[in-house]
């Protein structure tokens, strides 16, 4: 049966264009749009209205970096795919894309196959696969061309983290050579982990356990000395290469260079990088174990460097990097040793808001929010123009956006499987009021009022930057 739905009076906003018009959207997508001199407008009739006077209508946010349920540390984390994809809705987006995780020693599909079964039927908005490449060996070469033929287009490496999900330079090379041919794009962890380590072993040794020293190892020279080395192979590889969570003045420099020179390179930032600092890192009673995340969090300095990245499309998406893991019972795994503190932080449900607070403060315009946090991550990863977009065709993946509402980010009310909020006490002008996913309510007027198994899996093409 038809179902019909018209959007009455918003203000449409796309990576493109801002538009009063009414936003028509029958069998899951949207239909057509018309504004208030268009005779169309007055004839769409539709069995559902939602009236938008006053309010924002974006498309629904792609989180192109998220882990539900992922292994780390001798613990998970604390978001399923249920949980995380409502946290995801109630913060305005849509789309995830999470990553799948290939074991040393067992194949890709083996990986692949284990997310696909965490997600199915768990979701309560779309999703899509990356997968982590641990083990390069001539079998996992062969199967990155058939997960490129199935829609997961996008390979993950580490250059940190050795003995887990470490790749040598040799293996990265030849991972980028595969994707070179089959169309695949590489998304790098860029931190010298084999340097890393030796300072980690030091501080300890030092009696420097708190969980600030996390910050102090990992440092940006490192950061910068791997993205240079990764674009590096890239171009021996003749490669694309996507840079995730980047956190540091100077990778920044190492990324604009790349793209001054004409190479395929792209970068992604995260909010914490953006809001937070190693001031969170150094609060007292072990609560800066809250913020240890990796790439770590920066001294306040480097934040204006990643704007003026974003503004000068040096780093052209915002994902999460959603990872979350409680402070009871997780976080705490690491005290006493920092380098045991599990790593990552929540921040699904809040992208959204922060990067709206954003245009407020004067850092990025309402359409370069909706590009970074929309369009670009579905064009970087082969969605677009089926997500990040209000057009005709699109799916309806729509999100009414109260621009006055103000909001005190609190794990009190925040809806992620943690027991805290990387921003708590925040306050925040612009909320979320409600979400349709392919039309479908998921949030109405600030209810839930989707269901897990609304979501599913997407398919993607490659790199629409490429083409």
């Amino acid at each position: 049966m038809s179902t019909r739905t018209v959007i009455r009076g918003g203000l449409v906003i796309t990576a493109s264009d801002e538009i009063h018009a009414d936003v028509l959207i029958e069998d899951g997508r949207i239909a057509a749009l018309a504004t208030s001199s268009t005779p169309a407008a007055e004839a769409f009739t539709a069995e559902r209205v939602i009236d938008a006077k006053g309010k924002y209508v974006i498309p629904g946010g792609v989180d192109a970096h998220t882990h539900m349920e992922l292994p780390f540390g001798g613990t998970f984390a604390s978001d399923t795919f249920e949980t995380g994809t409502r946290a995801a809705a109630w913060g305005g987006t849509t789309t995830i894309i999470d990553f799948a995780v290939q074991s040393v020693g067992h194949s890709l599909r083996e990986g692949l196959d284990t997310w696909h079964a965490k997600a199915d039927g768990n979701c309560a908005v779309d999703y899509g696969f990356h997968m982590i490449v641990s083990d390069v060996n001539e079998h996992t070469l062969k199967e990155m061309d058939h997960l490129v033929e199935e829609g997961v287009t996008s390979f993950k490496q580490f250059m940190a983290y050795p003995g887990v999900f470490y790749s040598d330079d040799g293996q990265i090379l030849r991972a980028m050579q595969r994707s070179a041919e089959n169309g695949g794009l590489i998304m790098m962890h860029a931190e010298n982990g084999i340097a890393i380590d030796v300072l980690v072993e030091q501080a300890l040794a030092r009696g420097e356990t708190d969980p600030r020293y996390h910050g102090e190892v990992r440092k940006a020279l490192l950061e910068a000395e791997a993205t240079h080395r990764a674009i590096k192979l890239a171009q021996v590889a003749g490669a694309p290469l996507y840079v995730v969570h980047v956190s540091a003045t100077e990778a920044v420099a190492e990324l604009a260079r790349a793209r001054d020179e004409g190479l395929p390179v792209f970068g992604e930032t995260c909010p914490q990088y953006l809001f937070l600092s190693t001031d969170n890192l150094a609060e007292p009673d072990f609560e800066g174990a809250k913020y240890v995340c990796s790439t770590p969090l920066r001294p306040r300095e480097h934040q204006a460097a990643l704007w003026r990245g974003l503004r000068t499309n040096d780093l052209q998406v915002v994902s999460t990097d959603h990872c979350p893991f409680c402070f009871t019972g997780q976080k705490d795994l690491g005290r006493g040793d920092f380098s045991k503190i599990p790593n990552g932080l929540p921040g699904v449900e809040n992208r959204m808001d922060l990067l709206h607070q954003a245009v407020l403060d004067g850092h990025i315009s309402r359409r370069r929010w909706i590009e970074i946090a929309c369009a670009s991550p579905a064009r970087m990863f082969g969605l677009y123009p089926k997500k990040g977009t209000i057009a005709p065709g699109a799916d309806a993946d729509v999100v009414i956006y109260d621009p006055h509402a103000e909001q005190v980010m609190s794990a009190q009310t925040h809806h992620m499987n943690v027991d805290y909020s990387a921003y708590e006490g925040k306050r925040t002008t612009g909320r979320v009021e409600t979400v349709l996913s392919r039309g479908e309510p998921v949030i109405t007027e600030r209810e839930y009022t989707g269901h897990a198994g609304h979501g599913v899996f997407t398919p993607r093409s490659t790199c629409q930057y490429l083409n």
